[in-house]
């Protein structure tokens, strides 16, 4: 028995089997390449999904697991240098605050350090900076109810040859299906079909197979809606590019509806991180008489970091379309789980009690 991270409101207890835990650690070795004898940094706490699979994966490879008991850039850094870790995987906040802090005067690391990062999508500006840092960062997608990642964005051929800045982006998709899983697919609300491969065509992430949960504890309800259709139903709008690798648009529950125009929360937040000031952002919905709902931007600065309610708008506006621009900033500390995710519920509670 293992429980969702609470992102979305209260964690839910997630039935698992050891054919689920053992598929994903199988393909977690085919599809990352592991050699024999890694040394694997557990940053995530072990009672996260990834617990489960990934005390297999180094197990089977003969491997070495370090530990540290809070994702600090400083014990990151260190446990690398001390213990000559080769892989390790982390939340997009854990990137965000390595590429920060850099590696100081000892230059990047090498041989490469590969990492696994899941969640939100890091912004294209974290991925730049953790490259030169000496991290190969490959995005991964699952849930705990996937015993974790069950996609991933592999290197394509090609890609070399793109600037920084394009291969940041091409990175933050989430990729194909892993070996082991049956089916991960695209499926669209309205014909039931998979998607078109066109990157524009938006529909929900259901995955089918013997890496997903037996059900929901003690919850049926949630168990035959989650497995409607034969599917098992993530809550995630993506798109399908035309080489086959899906790339999220948001949590379903995260679109913005603004005078019937989809906003995706995701690609304000990507805007809103490239801003010097910034270290942490969220885009949630906020009532709007005239348009229904408008994005509003919850912000934590970065340390010493100066900047005003008006200048982040200005920023926005400059590389977003008017209707995508966030209408509110607040700033504040963000509410995180332990693994370090957004708890958005709280923010779209927040903002429900504002208005513009």
């Amino acid at each position: 028995l293992n429980y969702t991270s609470g992102t979305s409101g209260r964690p839910k207890g997630v039935v698992y089997h050891h054919r689920g835990a053992y598929l994903m650690a199988l393909g977690t070795v085919a599809a990352w390449q592991k050699p024999h004898y890694p040394v694997y940094l557990s940053v995530v706490p072990m009672f996260h999904c990834s617990g489960w699979g990934h005390p297999w994966v180094i197990a089977m490879l003969g491997g070495t697991m370090v530990f540290t008991r809070t994702p600090a850039p400083d014990l990151i850094l260190g446990a690398i240098r001390t213990h000559g870790v080769t892989h390790f995987g982390a939340a997009p906040i854990v990137l965000q605050m390595l590429a920060e802090t850099g590696t100081g005067t000892t230059g990047p690391f090498e041989p490469a350090i590969k990492v696994l990062t899941a969640g939100a999508p890091p912004p294209p500006s974290v991925l730049e900076k953790t490259k030169t840092m000496g991290f190969e960062v490959m995005q991964v997608y699952g849930l705990t109810e996937t015993y974790g990642h069950i996609s991933m964005c592999l290197w394509q051929d090609g890609w070399e040859e793109l600037e920084a800045s394009e291969q940041a982006q091409l990175q933050a998709q989430q990729g194909i299906a892993l070996p082991m899983v049956e089916a991960v697919t695209v499926i669209h609300a309205e014909t039931g079909q998979p998607v078109r491969r066109d990157g524009k065509t938006q529909g929900e992430i259901a995955v089918r197979g013997n890496t997903v949960m037996k059900g929901y504890y003690k919850d049926p309800d949630a168990t035959a809606k989650a497995f409607e259709d034969g599917w098992f139903w993530s809550g995630d709008a993506a798109v399908v590019h035309p080489d086959g690798y899906m790339q999220i648009r948001d949590r379903l529950k995260d679109v913005i509806i603004s005078g019937g125009e989809n906003i995706s929360s995701v690609e304000v937040e990507a805007v809103l991180f490239r801003h010097p000031a910034v270290q942490l952002a969220a885009v949630v919905a906020m009532p709007d008489e005239k348009w229904g709902e408008v994005p509003c931007a919850f912000v934590e600065l970065r340390p010493g970091a100066q900047a005003t309610a008006d200048e982040i708008i200005k920023f926005c506006r400059e590389h977003l379309a008017g209707f995508k621009t966030p209408k509110a900033v607040v700033f504040s500390e963000l509410p995180k789980t332990s693994t370090g995710k957004i708890q958005k519920f709280q923010l779209r509670d927040a903002a429900k009690s504002m208005r513009t």
